[in-house]
């Protein structure tokens, strides 16, 4: 009697394992389309390509939590499958409006979705974190960032101008164009404005501050750090360059390879800031 009430759970388990399968292909099959709707853009805005980079990230999150998922009871929640039923009608409403943003965050909707409906909330709530860090693979909708890239380059040639009238070097602001003394002029780009040290640094801050900090004051501490570190790096990026341009000309300051490599070294250097504010932190104020 006991082999064959054994029997019956492994037939029960193995037909369980086949329609979770099932399920996964299918929403895989189904969010195909959106995936490479949002590598298109991974591809085409340089400052968006880490979005390749996300997936893995977030699959090594839930890998590390293996211990602990493999030890929570997997229990079938109803109120998954209206979860993802709504994630499919957002994900229709966004390939038929043509939103990239909308059919992303129809993706990571439908990957809890799937996790509440096949292994209950406790599941759900151990894997929180690299789900919602799916989210930063979701382009930014336009209409929030263009603003954004025109408020920031502004803001960053404003102070430039400032740091270069203190340093004797007499710059005429028109905008985000910088007139050199002899004529010439340097345009700060969207590259410059900080927008891409803002959005590639930000999922790094939150990776650090999450597996790092403890408490969510020194959390939150450390990711809204990226704004002045993103911002400095690159008002540091546009003043180095205009004194380039006065030595060697503005066709070699902004066309070079150096200029090309100025841009990674801000991103490394903005890296480098944020372990630095990491470490301050818990020298100044050591966790509990």
């Amino acid at each position: 009697m006991a082999v064959i009430e054994t029997q019956a759970k492994r037939t029960q388990r193995a037909w369980q394992g086949l329609q979770d399968a099932l399920l996964v292909a299918l929403v895989g099959i189904a969010f195909a389309p959106g995936l490479a709707a949002m590598a298109r853009v991974w591809g085409s805005v340089d400052y968006l390509s880490h979005g390749y980079l996300i997936p893995f990230v977030a699959a090594w999150a839930a890998w590390r939590d293996r211990a602990t998922l493999a030890a929570l009871p997997a229990r079938r929640d109803r109120r998954g499958l209206l979860l993802l039923l709504t994630a499919l009608l957002l994900y229709g409403l966004g390939l038929a409006a043509g939103l990239v943003e909308l059919e992303g965050v129809a993706f990571v909707s439908a990957v809890a979705a799937s996790v509440l409906l096949l292994r209950g909330p406790q599941w759900l709530r151990a894997l929180r974190f690299p789900i919602g860090f799916l989210l930063f693979m979701v382009p930014p909708p336009e209409a929030l960032l263009l603003p954004l890239i025109v408020w920031l380059r502004v803001l960053v040639t404003t102070v430039a101008v400032g740091i270069l009238h203190l340093m004797k070097i007499p710059v005429v602001q028109e905008g985000n164009v910088l007139l050199l003394p002899g004529g010439e002029s340097v345009f700060v780009a969207d590259a410059c404005s900080g927008v891409t040290s803002l959005i590639t640094l930000l999922p790094l801050a939150v990776l650090l501050a999450y597996y790092v900090e403890r408490s969510l004051a020194r959390r939150l501490l450390l990711v809204s750090s990226v704004v002045p570190i993103a911002l400095g790096g690159n008002l540091l990026r546009v003043v180095v360059t205009v004194i380039a341009a006065l030595g060697i000309g503005v066709a070699r300051a902004t066309d070079s390879v150096l200029h090309q490599a100025a841009g990674l070294l801000t991103y490394l250097l903005g890296c480098l800031a944020l372990l630095a504010v990491s470490a301050i932190m818990r020298r100044l104020v050591p966790p509990k």
